[in-house]
C-alpha cells in the first residue's frame, strides 16, 4: 500500500500541488469487484482545500489516473455502518449517498480518522460520523501502519500554524523598525530581549499599582452588603404587615365567587325556563284550530295547516339532558300527543269523506261523456284536493298509519271510478271502429254466422283479392286468365278495385285516428294524475331502483301495499317513486286490458292496422320513456308496444304464410301473382304509415322477409306453371317487383332491387331466345353443318366444293323462305307471344323488340358466312334487315 501510495502521489498528485494523506482500497457495494483507490488529499497553495478523489486503474495500462473529485465542504454524512463490529463497508453522503466496500477494515478505520481530523483542522463545520467508533475520533493517532500513513505529514501539518492578520501585521512593524535583524540577527535578538525585560517591568509595576485598586473595591464591597441588610430587614417588616391584608382580601374574593356563582346559576335556570316556555307552548288559538277548525273552507285549511305545524314544532323540540324528567314537561308532551291523534283522526275522516264523495260527483258526470270519445277532467277535484297537500305531509311525518290508510282509501275509492270511465270510454271507441251502435257493442266477442262475418268484412276491407289478413279473403286468391278479359272488363275491375282500395284507405284512416285519440286521452289523465299523487302525497318522482315488476305491483291488494310499510319506513318498497308506481299501477289497473282488447279488435279488423298501432304506440312510449322511464305510463305503454309489435310480426307471417298456399289455375296464364300485387299495396301504405317513425327498423326487417318470401315465390309458382311459360313468370314478375321497389325509392331493399332488375333481365332473354328459337330452320341447319366442316379443318373458301354444303345447295335452301314466309312466321311468332304475356306489365313491345333484334342478329351471322365460305357467288337472302323492320312493325300495329 505504501508503494501505491507513493506511486500515486509522485503521477497523480504532485503535478496538482496536491499531497496525499490517506488512502484506501474500495469496490462499489452490491456490484462487480472493480477496484479502485479513494484519497484524502490537501493542496500546497493557501487557502488549502481538501478533497476526496477516487482514483481507478485505466483500463489500457497499469498507469493510474484520477476519475472523479469531492469537495470535503461538500460531505454530509460519513457513515461506518457498525461502531461495534468490524465491517469493511462504509458510506459517503455527498450530492447523493455513495456505498463502499474497503479492502480491509484497518484501512476503512484510518481513512475515516483521516477525514475527522482534516475536517476538524480545517474545515469545522458538521459532519455527521455515525456508527463510528470513539478511539477513531481523537487527537492521538494510531500506532503502526496508521502512525506510517498518516504520521509524518500529519506532525508537518501539526508543527505548522498559520498566522493570523494581527500577528503579520506586528512581525511587519516589527520588521520595518529593525532593518538590520536579517543582517545582523544577534544584535536584532538582543534588542527584542531588553524590550522583553522592559516589558515584565512594566507588567510588575501595573500588578503592584493594582493592588490598591482591589483594596478599594473591597471596602466599597462590605459597605454595600451592610446596606443589603438593611434592605432586607425593612422588607420583613413590610411582608408582615401585608399579610393580614392578604387574609382579608381572600376572604372578599371567596364571598365574591359565591355571589357570582349564584348570579350564574340563577341564569342558567332562567334559560332553561325561558326555553321550555318558548318551544313547548302552544297558542290557544292552535288548540282551537286543531280541535275545531274548519276542514272543507280555505281559510280554514290554513288555519289548521298553521297550528299543525306548529305543534309539529312543539313536539319535535330537541329537549336538553333532563328535561325529559321534568313532570310539566312530561304533561306537555302528553297534551301534544292527544292533540296529535284528535286531528289526525279528524283529519283523515274528512278526507275519506271528501274521496267518497268525489266518487259519487264524478259518476254523474259519466253519461256527457259516453257518446264522446273522451275522459272526463279530474282537474277540479285535483284543485281541491291539493288544499290539503301540506296537511297530507304533516299527517306523513306524524301519523304514517293513518296517512297509509288514506293512500289504501284514496286507491280504493279512485280504481273503481278510473275504471267506470275508462271501460265507458274504451267502448265509445270500439264503436267508433266497427261503426254498430251502442247496442250492437258486442261484435268483438259474440260469434257470428258465416254470413255476417263476410259482409262485416266486406265492409270494412273492400276488395277481398287485397290482402288484409282476414282468413276469408284466401279463399278467393285465384289466377285468372288474361287471355279471356277484355278491354272492358279489364277497365271495370280496375274501377272496382280502385273503389276497394279508397274504402281500405278510409278505414284505416279512421282507425289510425281513433287509436290516437285513444293514446291522446290517456296519457294526460295518467300524468295529471300521477302529478297530483306525487304533490298531494308528497312522494318525490326521482329515479327508481326497485326490482318490482309491473306484474307483481298489478297484484298486490291494498291490504298487501298496506302491510308494505312498517314503523313509517317502507320494506318493499326502496324509494317513493316505487309508491308512485304502485298506485298508478292500482289506480289505473284497466288500462292494460283495455288497450290489448282494443288492438285485438283492430287486428282482427284489419291485419294491416297493426302498422298504424306500431307507429302510434312507439311514438307515445318514446314520448313517456323521456318524460320518465320508470313511469307507470311509461311501463303500460311499453307492455302494450310488445303486444302491437308481435300482431305486427304476425302480420307479416301470414302474408308469407299467405304466398307459400297460393295456388295457380292450369287452364289460365299466371300474369302478375297476386302477392307481387299485395306486397306493393302493402310496401306503399307502411311507407305512408312509416314516415319519420322511431320503430322503423322494425319495416325493414319486415321488408327484407317479404321480399325474400315473394321473390321465393315467385320462382315456386314459375316452376309450376303449365299454361305460361316460365320465363314469362319471372320476367312480367321480377318487372313488376323492380318497377315498385324503384318507385318506393325503399333504401333497404336496394340489394334486392338490383337483384329483381337483374332477374328480369336474364329472364327476358331466356324466353325471347327460347321462343324464337330458329324461324329459318333449314337455313339454320345448312348453316350449322357448314360451321362443323370449318371446325374439322376446311378452310371457309373450300366449304363451297363439298358436295353437301355447294352453292347449288345453299341457293335451294334459301329459296325455302321467301319474304313471305318470314313475315307468316314472324306473324305467328307475335301472336304466340301475346297469348303468353299478360295485359297488366304491358311488355309485349318490349319482348318483340328483343326478338326482332335477335332475328337480326340470326341474319347478320348468316350473311356473314355466305360472305366467308361463298365469297364472289353473289348469293344473297330473299329478304333483307329493312325488310325484318318492317315485318315487325306492321306486325305490332295490326295487331
Amino acid at each position: 500500500m505504501t508503494a501505491i501510495k507513493h506511486a500515486l502521489q509522485r503521477d497523480i498528485f504532485t503535478p496538482n500541488d496536491e499531497r496525499l494523506l490517506s488512502i484506501v482500497n474500495v469496490c462499489k457495494a452490491g456490484k462487480k469487484k472493480r477496484n479502485c483507490f479513494l484519497c484524502a488529499t490537501v493542496t500546497t497553495e493557501r487557502p488549502v482545500q481538501v478533497n476526496v478523489v477516487k482514483v481507478k486503474k485505466s483500463d489500457k495500462g497499469d498507469f493510474y489516473k484520477r476519475q472523479t473529485a469531492w469537495a470535503l465542504r461538500d460531505l454530509a454524512v460519513v457513515d461506518a455502518k457498525d461502531a461495534v463490529k468490524e465491517s469493511p463497508e462504509f458510506d459517503l453522503h455527498f450530492d447523493k449517498v455513495y456505498k463502499w466496500v474497503a479492502s480491509s477494515t484497518v484501512e476503512k478505520n484510518t481513512f475515516i480518522s483521516c477525514i475527522w481530523k482534516l475536517n476538524q483542522r480545517y474545515l469545522r463545520k458538521k459532519i455527521d460520523f455515525i456508527n463510528v467508533s470513539s478511539h477513531l475520533l481523537e487527537e492521538s493517532v494510531p500506532s503502526g501502519e496508521n502512525q506510517s500513513v498518516a504520521g509524518g505529514d500529519e506532525e508537518a501539518v501539526d508543527e505548522y500554524q498559520e498566522l493570523n492578520a494581527r500577528e503579520e501585521q506586528d512581525i511587519e512593524i516589527m520588521m520595518e523598525g529593525c532593518e538590520y535583524a536579517i543582517s545582523n540577527a544577534e544584535a536584532f535578538a538582543e534588542k527584542l530581549s531588553r524590550e522583553l525585560q522592559v516589558l515584565d517591568g512594566a507588567n510588575i509595576q501595573s500588578i503592584m499599582a493594582s493592588e490598591k485598586q482591589v483594596n478599594i473595591l473591597m471596602k466599597l464591597l462590605d459597605e454595600a452588603l451592610k446596606e443589603v441588610d438593611q434592605i432586607e430587614l425593612k422588607l420583613s417588616s413590610y411582608e408582615e404587615m401585608l399579610q393580614s391584608v392578604k387574609e382579608q382580601m381572600d376572604q372578599i374574593s371567596e364571598s365574591n365567587h359565591l355571589i357570582h356563582l349564584s348570579n350564574t346559576n340563577n341564569v342558567k335556570l332562567l334559560s332553561e325556563i325561558e326555553f321550555l316556555v318558548n318551544h313547548m307552548d302552544l297558542a290557544k288559538g292552535h288548540i282551537k284550530a286543531l280541535q275545531e277548525g274548519d276542514l272543507t273552507s280555505s281559510r280554514g285549511i290554513e288555519a289548521c295547516t298553521n297550528a299543525a305545524d306548529a305543534l309539529l314544532q312543539c313536539m319535535n323540540v330537541a329537549l336538553r339532558p333532563g328535561h325529559d324528567m321534568l313532570h310539566a314537561v312530561k304533561q306537555q308532551q302528553q297534551r301534544f300527543s292527544d292533540l296529535r291523534e284528535q286531528f289526525a283522526r279528524r283529519l283523515a275522516s274528512h278526507l275519506n269523506s271528501v274521496f267518497v264523495q268525489q266518487g259519487h260527483d264524478q259518476s254523474s258526470t259519466l253519461a256527457q261523456h259516453s257518446a264522446e270519445l273522451t275522459l272526463p277532467n279530474h282537474h277540479p277535484f285535483h284543485r281541491d284536493l291539493l288544499r290539503y297537500a301540506k296537511l297530507m305531509e304533516w299527517l306523513k311525518n306524524t301519523d304514517y298509519g293513518k296517512y297509509e290508510g288514506l293512500t289504501k282509501n284514496y286507491m280504493d275509492y279512485l280504481s273503481r271510478l278510473y275504471e267506470r270511465e275508462i271501460k265507458d270510454f274504451f267502448e265509445v271507441a270500439k264503436i267508433k271502429m266497427t261503426g254498430t251502435t251502442r247496442e250492437g257493442k258486442k261484435f268483438a266477442t259474440l260469434p257470428r254466422k258465416e254470413s255476417a262475418v263476410k259482409q262485416e268484412t266486406e265492409s270494412l276491407h273492400g276488395s277481398s283479392g287485397k290482402l288484409t289478413g282476414s282468413t276469408s279473403s284466401l279463399n278467393k286468391l285465384s289466377v285468372q286468365s288474361s287471355g279471356n278479359r277484355r278491354s272492358q272488363s279489364s277497365s271495370l275491375l280496375d274501377m272496382g278495385n280502385m273503389s276497394a282500395s279508397d274504402l281500405d284507405v278510409a278505414d284505416r284512416t279512421k282507425f289510425d285516428k281513433i287509436f290516437e285519440q285513444v293514446l291522446s286521452e290517456l296519457e294526460p289523465l295518467c300524468l295529471a294524475e300521477q302529478d297530483f299523487i306525487s304533490k298531494f302525497f308528497k312522494l318525490q318522482q326521482h329515479q327508481s331502483t326497485s326490482g318490482t315488476t309491473a306484474n307483481e305491483v298489478e297484484e298486490m291488494d291494498g291490504a298487501a301495499l298496506s302491510r308494505s310499510y312498517t314503523s313509517g319506513v317502507p320494506q318493499s318498497v326502496s324509494s317513493e317513486k316505487d309508491m308512485i308506481r304502485q298506485m298508478m299501477t292500482k289506480i289505473f289497473r284497466c288500462i292494460e286490458p283495455e288497450l290489448n282488447n282494443l288492438i285485438a279488435l283492430g287486428d282482427k279488423i284489419d291485419s294491416f292496422n297493426s302498422l298504424y298501432m306500431l307507429v302510434k304506440m312507439s311514438h307515445h312510449v318514446w314520448t313517456a320513456q323521456n318524460v320518465d322511464p320508470a313511469s307507470f305510463l311509461s311501463t303500460t305503454l311499453g307492455n302494450v308496444l310488445v303486444t302491437v309489435k308481435r300482431n305486427f310480426d304476425k302480420c307479416i307471417s301470414n302474408q308469407m304464410k299467405q304466398m307459400d298456399e297460393v295456388k295457380i289455375s292450369k287452364k289460365s296464364k299466371v300474369g302478375i301473382l297476386p302477392f307481387v300485387a299485395e306486397f306493393e299495396e302493402f310496401a306503399a301504405l307502411a311507407e305512408s304509415i312509416f314516415k319519420n317513425a322511431e320503430r322503423r327498423g322494425d319495416l325493414d326487417k319486415a321488408y327484407i322477409k317479404l321480399i325474400r318470401a315473394v321473390f321465393v315465390s315467385v320462382e315456386k309458382v314459375a316452376n309450376e306453371s303449365q299454361k305460361t311459360p316460365r320465363d314469362v313468370v319471372m320476367m312480367e314478375n321480377f318487372h313488376h317487383i323492380f318497377a315498385t321497389l324503384s318507385r318506393l325509392k325503399i333504401s333497404c331493399l336496394e340489394a334486392e332491387k338490383k337483384e329483381a332488375k337483374q332477374k328480369y333481365t336474364d329472364h327476358l332473354q331466356s324466353y325471347v331466345i327460347y321462343s324464337l328459337g330458329q324461324p329459318l330452320e333449314k337455313l339454320n341447319h345448312f348453316f350449322e353443318g357448314v360451321e362443323a366442316r370449318v371446325a374439322q379443318g376446311i378452310r371457309e373458301e373450300e366449304v363451297s366444293y363439298q358436295l353437301a354444303f355447294n352453292k347449288q345447295e345453299l341457293r335451294k335452301v334459301i329459296k325455302e323462305y321467301p319474304g313471305k314466309e318470314v313475315k307468316k312466321g314472324l306473324d305467328n311468332l307475335y301472336k304466340k307471344v301475346d297469348k303468353h304475356l299478360c295485359e297488366e306489365e304491358n311488355l309485349l313491345q318490349v319482348v318483340w323488340h328483343s326478338m326482332q333484334d335477335e332475328f337480326i342478329r340470326q341474319y347478320k351471322h348468316f350473311e356473314g358466312l355466305i360472305a366467308r365460305c361463298y365469297p364472289g357467288s353473289g348469293i344473297t337472302m330473299e329478304f333483307t334487315i329493312q325488310d325484318i323492320l318492317d315485318y315487325c312493325s306492321s306486325i305490332a300495329q295490326s295487331h
